[in-house]
């Protein structure tokens, strides 16, 4: 790095708590407080590398970004980037952008099948039942023998996979952007999901929110999920048109097992709430023991590359360069 070069990193974790972090940076903590107020731990000038607050507000989390005129690198704790992408115009050219990759793998799948199982074998009745203190038995289905879709196949999705394996499905289709081939078998494209949909008895949403994602579940993609099919949703709200769900949901032909939604906070008093067959979580894909470790170990790896001029991982897009 040049001598002149700025060093401030604002990192939502106290320097203090994480082992390993390079020399040659000055470290500043700055994670917007509780209601995004809190003063800024220096001058946004002088930041180089901003590290994105966790599960704060959108607009906490890019506050600072249009006072960051000497940025060079945002470094998200989250997989998805759409509040930061929907702020470039905030950013000068060449500043890289990345996302969390390997942080949130193994606590969203494991949030996904949890929503999977609930959802198939009625948990939510189980637990509705208690409270009543009555004994409801019956019949419900089983995840084992049910073909599964995947809809987004990057790390989430592979750690999706990866943990159905164990419960005997039938089938695991995988789709994403374009064609590939992986270990585990082909990758399909987006535009083989019409013929895909009425095979599947679960889908499971994990792409990334972008223009080409969102509104994705509309009316005509839930009209070919075949009767009795489950929805389940990991990725972002938007990538659901709600007004159509809702208007399969009142019919009883499909369920839903969603941890984001649309709006989202979902307010007091939204339809969706009482839907019939839907469960609902409140966006806690991400956020459990499993995350503060492995940010750590990502922040103290591009850092590290960051100081030695290395090459830095998931990077999502640079700043001013075509396509970004």
């Amino acid at each position: 790095m040049s001598i002149d070069a700025p060093r401030d990193v604002w990192l939502p974790i106290p320097p203090d708590e994480i082992d390993g972090l390079p020399e040659g940076l000055d470290y500043l903590f700055w994670d917007g407080g509780e209601g995004g107020d809190q003063a800024y731990p220096g001058d946004p000038a002088r930041c180089a590398v901003y590290v994105v607050p966790y599960m704060k507000r959108q607009q906490v989390r890019v506050r600072p970004l249009r006072e960051m005129r000497n940025l060079r690198v945002v470094q998200t704790l989250t997989a998805g980037v759409d509040d930061i992408t929907a702020r470039l115009s905030d950013l000068a050219p060449g500043v890289r952008l990345c996302n969390a990759r390997g942080v949130h793998e193994a606590s969203t799948a494991e949030l996904a099948l949890a929503l999977t199982l609930a959802a198939l074998r009625g948990i939510p009745g189980f637990v509705r039942a208690q409270d009543r203190e009555q004994w409801r038995s019956g019949f419900h289905p089983a995840l084992a023998d049910k073909n599964v879709l995947i809809v987004g196949y990057g790390a989430i999705g592979a750690a999706i996979e990866d943990r159905l394996v164990p419960f005997e499905v039938a089938r695991v289709a995988r789709v994403a952007r374009s064609q590939r081939t992986t270990a585990r078998g082909l990758v399909h494209p987006f535009t083989e999901l019409p013929a895909l949909l009425p095979e599947a008895d679960v889908v499971v949403l994990s792409t990334p929110l972008d223009e080409t994602t969102r509104g994705l579940v509309d009316g005509a993609f839930l009209a070919r999920m075949k009767d009795g099919a489950l929805l389940v949703n990991v990725a972002r709200g938007p990538v659901v048109d709600t007004k159509a769900l809702l208007a399969e949901l009142e019919t009883g032909r499909l369920t839903a097992a969603l941890d984001v939604t649309d709006p989202e906070p979902l307010p007091q008093g939204h339809p969706l709430w009482h839907a019939p067959g839907v469960l609902i979580s409140p966006h806690v894909g991400g956020p459990t023991s499993a995350f503060l470790p492995r940010a750590k170990r990502l922040l103290v790896d591009q850092l590290g590359r960051y100081v030695n001029q290395e090459p830095l991982r998931h990077v999502i897009l640079t700043t001013g360069v075509a396509g970004a």
